[in-house]
């Protein structure tokens, strides 16, 4: 059953091309992942953003969670970049798509 994890996040607007770098390379990171399906993310202009993660398992999600490079990414996420965070993970019950 595939696993979403869902990351919401303001961000403080300190470091905010620090941010992007990391952004764009835990991206590239997850993308390498065993049981990685797909990411969405998107921000407004306030700094309120939200990434939608997908993988094959909670076991897969885990393991995410609990990468090296990543566990930096999140400790620099509370010292530097977020006002405050939440992070869900729910399995997915059912799902469908449009697409013209």
């Amino acid at each position: 059953m595939t696993v979403l994890v869902v990351f919401t996040a303001k961000q403080t607007g300190d470091d905010l091309e620090g941010y992007g770098r990391m952004a764009q390379r835990m991206d590239e990171l997850a993308r390498k992942m065993p049981g990685f399906l797909r990411i969405d993310s998107a921000r407004n202009k306030d700094g309120f953003g939200i990434t939608v993660s997908a993988w094959e398992s909670e076991a897969h999600a885990a393991s995410w969670k609990r990468e090296a490079e990543h566990l930096g990414a999140q400790k620099l996420g509370r010292e530097r970049w977020y006002e405050h965070y939440r992070v869900e993970v729910a399995e997915v019950t059912r799902s469908y798509s449009f697409k013209r």
